[in-house]
């Protein structure tokens, strides 16, 4: 089993025709992704690695039952492509793209609310299913079919977790990049609701950062309904107060933001803290072995 994508994925990228969203799609294919379609207004009609490219998005869906959408379209369109793609009926919608205004992400926040679309991102390397479907930039070598789940708001954090989990035999059920800006679509209590009731999802390892408090909301989760163990790093330890580092939502704001704050109400809510990133690996080996 997985969660979000896997072998009944059917993949429409919208921006193909884009340096980035061709790359990536062609890695997306080469992994063994079902990529269906393209979308990009004005060059409906084209064949792009073999796939048809369509004007929009409800006539990709019509034309080929697309189910998942991955998005590479520039930070000024990107909310209208999200809005886009849930309107055609896409369940699943993963957004890569990065600086997609503030108050832009608001008010797809209030328009999918309730319409039963999971959004991933944005400003997030997307999601994986091990040895099923590639849906981002994740680096597909890195990762071995299993039964941990991997949640986490830093990319270049997902990559070492799994090259750790790997290296010592264990295998991932699907892995999360949920995104590093303020608004996002899926959180982190979101993420870890899914992995708790997926049967395939044995235990599951949760990066995240400082800034905001989606971690202490993730904590409460952990607290009151996981059944799985939760193995946790918290990047940004040693990170001066009121200075974002890396993602915009990676500022600390008052005590809540800080990552011992963080790893305090985590560990308080039985996770297992991880006080290295080299950690993550071991640390989950120790816990599967209980």
């Amino acid at each position: 089993m997985s969660i979000l994508v896997g072998k009944q994925t059917r993949l429409l990228v919208q921006g193909m025709t884009g340096r980035e969203g061709s790359a990536q799609t062609e890695r997306c294919i080469q992994y063994g992704t079902t990529v269906v379609a393209g979308v990009t207004p004005g060059r409906g009609g084209e064949i792009v690695l073999e796939r048809p490219v369509f004007d929009t998005v409800r006539e990709a869906v019509k034309a080929t039952q697309a189910n998942v959408s991955l998005i590479f379209v520039p930070p000024a369109g990107a909310a209208d492509a999200i809005l886009e793609a849930a309107e055609a009926g896409i369940p699943v919608v993963v957004c890569i793209t990065e600086g997609i205004p503030t108050l832009d992400m608001v008010r797809v926040k209030r328009a999918l609310r309730g319409s039963g679309v999971t959004l991933i991102g944005p400003n997030c390397p997307g999601v994986i299913t091990p040895g099923e479907a590639r849906v981002g930039i994740m680096p597909g070598q890195v990762f071995l079919p299993g039964r941990v789940g991997v949640i986490s708001r830093s990319g270049t954090l997902v990559y070492e977790a799994v090259d750790q989990l790997t290296a010592l035999g264990i295998g991932q059920s699907t892995c999360v990049g949920v995104g590093g800006d303020p608004v996002i679509g899926t959180t982190q209590t979101q993420a870890l609701a899914m992995f708790n009731d997926d049967p395939g999802t044995d235990a599951v390892v949760l990066i995240g950062e400082i800034g905001g408090t989606a971690e202490q909301e993730a904590a409460e989760y952990i607290r009151s309904s996981m059944k799985k163990p939760v193995v946790v790093f918290i990047a940004g330890s040693t990170a001066p107060a009121g200075r974002r580092m890396g993602h915009a939502g990676a500022v600390i704001a008052g005590n809540q933001g800080t990552a011992a704050a963080k790893k305090d109400a985590l560990a308080k809510a039985g996770a297992v803290i991880c006080g290295s990133p080299a950690e993550i690996g071991a640390t989950m080996a120790k816990v599967l072995k209980r």
